[in-house]
C-alpha cells in the first residue's frame, strides 16, 4: 500500500512537502540534502514516501522518527525491467547507524525474486560483498547503485539459463503445474520445516507457524507474531514472502493485525486475493480483543473448489496460530498487551 505525506496528495507534491519539512530541522537536513540529489539523478517522479498499512497514520517527519521512501529503478542494461526498493533512514543516521535498503519488487522481469538476493539487499551496509559505511557518511546513493548492480546480474544469468519454467506474467505464473512440482502438503511441510534466515529488522520478532490443515488437497497454515509498531507489518509479510515455497501459494499472505501506540489502536487486514478473508481475520482479532498482533494464514489450493468451508479453515488456521504463539494463553488482564509467552514452531 503505496501513500504520501498529505492523504490524497500528489506523490511528487508530497515528497517535496515532506523533504521541506525536513530541511528546517537542522538535525536533518543532511537527510533531505540526500534525498534531493536522489531526486535530481533519478528523477523527482521515482520516489515517494512509505505509508505503513493503516488508514490511520502518515510517515511523519518529527524528530526522532524513522523516515521511509520507495524508489523505483531500471536496472542499467535492461530499461523495460524495473525494481522497487523500500529506504529505511532510522533517526541515527547517518551519525552513527546506516539505512536498511528492502528489495519489495516480487518478480525481476519475468523471475520471481529468491531469499538469496532478497536477503543479500538487506544485508548491503553490513555484508563485506556489500557497501562499507562510515559513521557520519550518507550512503543511500552508493547502496542503490550496488543493489542495481546485483539484480542486474541476477536477472542475466536467469535470463541466461532459459528456464521458461520460471516465466510469468504479471504476478502470476503462467505455466502448468506438471507431475515434479511438489504438492500443497508437501510444499506446507516444507515451509514448517525450514527455519528462514533471520535479518536484522527481525530481531525481537518470533514468527509462529501452527500445525497445517489439510482439506480435499488445500492446505491452510496459520502464522502469528507480536508487533510493537504497525511498520513492522510489511517488513514482516515481505520476510515470509522471501520463502520461495510461501511466494509460491495460492494466497500467500491473507493477514489482519492490530497495534497499539499510545493511546490509538492501528488495525488493517489483506485479502490477498481471497475475498473478505482478511476482514473476517480482522473481526476474529476484535472478536478476541487481541492488539499487537499480526496474524498471517498461507493457503495452497489443491484443485477442489471448498466453497465457503475455506473461510472455515482460514479462520481456524489463524486462531491455531494464536493458540501455539500463547495469545490465547493469557488472562483478561494481560490479553490486549500481546504479549505472551511464545510455543509452537518459531521462525
Amino acid at each position: 500500500m503505496d501513500c504520501g505525506y498529505n492523504s490524497g496528495g500528489d506523490k511528487v507534491a508530497e515528497m517535496q512537502e515532506f523533504v521541506s519539512d525536513l530541511m528546517m530541522d537542522p538535525d536533518r537536513e543532511q537527510i533531505a540534502s540526500e534525498i534531493m540529489v536522489l531526486q535530481s539523478i533519478y528523477g523527482e517522479e521515482v520516489i515517494h514516501l512509505w505509508k505503513t498499512p493503516t488508514s490511520a497514520s502518515t510517515q511523519s517527519a518529527a524528530p526522532g522518527t524513522s523516515i521511509r521512501y520507495v524508489i523505483s529503478l531500471n536496472l542499467p542494461s535492461h530499461d523495460d525491467v524495473s525494481i522497487r526498493i523500500l529506504v529505511s533512514v532510522p533517526p541515527s543516521y547517518p551519525a552513527s547507524s546506516p539505512p536498511q535498503l528492502q528489495l519489495l519488487s516480487r518478480y525481476i522481469g519475468a523471475f520471481g525474486t529468491d531469499s538469496s538476493l532478497f536477503g543479500s539487499v538487506l544485508r548491503t551496509f553490513i555484508s563485506l560483498s556489500g557497501v562499507q559505511w562510515s559513521a557520519g557518511t550518507v550512503c543511500v546513493f552508493d547502496g542503490l547503485q550496488n543493489i542495481l548492480e546485483r539484480c542486474e546480474q541476477w536477472y542475466e544469468e536467469r535470463l541466461s539459463r532459459g528456464n521458461e519454467s520460471e516465466l510469468v506474467q504479471g504476478d502470476t505464473i503462467v505455466r502448468e503445474p506438471t507431475p515434479e512440482d511438489p504438492t500443497p502438503l508437501e510444499l506446507a511441510k516444507d515451509v514448517a520445516a525450514v527455519e528462514l534466515p533471520r535479518e536484522n529488522f527481525l530481531l525481537g520478532v518470533q514468527i509462529i507457524a501452527a500445525e497445517p490443515i489439510i482439506d480435499r488437497k488445500s492446505v491452510f497454515v496459520g502464522r502469528a507474531c507480536r508487533i510493537s509498531h504497525p511498520s513492522q507489518v510489511p517488513l514482516i509479510l515481505d520476510y515470509l514472502m522471501s520463502d520461495r515455497h510461501v511466494a509460491r501459494a495460492t494466497h500467500p499472505t491473507i493477514n489482519a493485525w492490530r497495534c497499539k501506540v499510545g493511546n490509538t489502536v492501528h488495525q488493517d487486514n489483506d485479502d490477498n486475493g481471497e475475498s473478505a478473508a482478511g476482514s473476517r481475520l480482522a473481526h476474529l482479532l476484535s472478536i478476541l480483543e487481541i492488539d499487537d498482533v499480526l496474524v498471517v494464514v498461507t493457503r495452497w489450493f489443491g484443485g477442489i473448489h471448498l466453497g465457503p468451508d475455506r473461510f472455515k479453515h482460514i479462520n481456524h488456521a489463524a486462531r491455531n496460530a494464536l493458540e501455539a504463539a500463547g495469545f490465547l494463553d493469557l488472562d483478561e488482564g494481560s490479553r490486549k498487551t500481546g504479549k505472551a509467552p511464545h510455543k509452537g514452531r518459531r521462525r
